[in-house]
């Protein structure tokens, strides 16, 4: 069943032709950047989730860390990331990171290797009212009192998602970055987590939900953003993939549609684009059986049946 968002108010965060590129070295230390996101487009609203989907590589994660401001040294951004309305410069988005935005990260490795977990996730002195939420928390994704007292290096992989994910509902943040949170869950667990994330978004937050198992997200998320090779190339409601391929706009949605294990694996030819070594125009353009001569101009994101897609012979 199509879920119907509940967002009505003006973006928390809307990202417009986000590029970001790292300073590389090449052989004889000659230096050159490497563009890894290109005219990167998302928005999401409170009250909903926004699911990212794609293939590894495709700029999901750099997403969440360009955002949070946690980029390295040697990255360049350009293009605009605003909150509320608010356009961001690297020290708002430290600033707000922690309080108004949370990141659940793809890695366990954030996790405080010489900290037990409990501190890590209610913060240094709680008050009592939080210990008992955390308690709650843990409770729900059935982790026992004694998971308090260990360290991260104590706890499984999945033990140690699922303490990310709860440090992520106990945050109080308005956006939340949740970056593979799943993986390593059995699937009611997975189903327990990702229903955390419908509950904080119907309580007003905004969720970005990172993920390979978009047949799991399309059963909370809002709404879907397809990336490919650093681009969003389409947005679409949730239901549209529900729905199957002929609800979709972009082929790469459809091809990506066609090779979920329940429809079949279906493969397409060819490989994403390495970053060095991209081609003019539509990035999708090489393993695409509608490419034509104008796929190598310009493609921008235009509106369609409802969504967003980046392709000219989407109809």
């Amino acid at each position: 069943m199509e879920r119907k968002s509940t967002a009505v108010a003006g973006p928390v965060l809307e990202v417009k032709n986000l590029s970001v590129s790292f300073r590389m070295y090449d052989r004889g230390l000659e230096q050159y950047d490497l563009k890894v996101i290109s005219n990167l487009n998302l928005d999401v609203r409170p009250g909903e989730i926004v699911a990212v989907a794609g293939s590894s590589g495709s700029g999901k994660s750099l997403l969440a860390h360009a955002v949070m401001g946690l980029l390295p040294e040697n990255a360049s951004v350009e293009g605009e990331i605003s909150y509320g309305g608010k356009l961001l410069e690297q020290k708002d988005m430290e600033r707000l990171r922690g309080k108004e935005f949370a990141l659940v990260p793809q890695s366990v490795t954030f996790l405080d290797p010489s900290m037990k977990v409990g501190p890590q996730v209610t913060g240094p002195r709680p008050s009592r009212e939080r210990r008992q939420r955390q308690r709650e928390v843990f409770d729900r994704f059935h982790l026992a009192e004694a998971v308090d007292r260990l360290y991260p290096f104590q706890l499984s992989g999945g033990m140690a998602r699922r303490v990310l994910v709860s440090t992520a509902v106990l945050s109080g943040a308005s956006l939340i970055l949740a970056d593979e949170p799943t993986p390593g869950m059995d699937l009611e667990m997975a189903l327990e987590a990702l229903q955390c994330f419908r509950e904080l978004a119907d309580e007003g937050r905004a969720v970005v939900l990172i993920t390979h198992d978009i047949d799991l997200a399309f059963q909370v998320a809002d709404r879907v953003a397809v990336f490919y090779a650093g681009t969003t190339v389409e947005t679409a409601p949730s239901g549209d993939f529900l729905r199957g391929p002929e609800a979709l706009r972009h082929p790469y949605s459809k091809a990506l549609w066609n090779a979920l294990p329940q429809n079949g694996f279906q493969p397409v030819p060819g490989f994403q684009p390495y970053a060095k070594a991209l081609p003019k125009g539509c990035l999708y353009a090489p393993r695409c059986p509608w490419r034509t001569e104008e796929c190598g101009g310009e493609i921008p994101m235009r509106e369609l049946r409802g969504g967003m897609v980046r392709c000219i012979h989407a109809t």
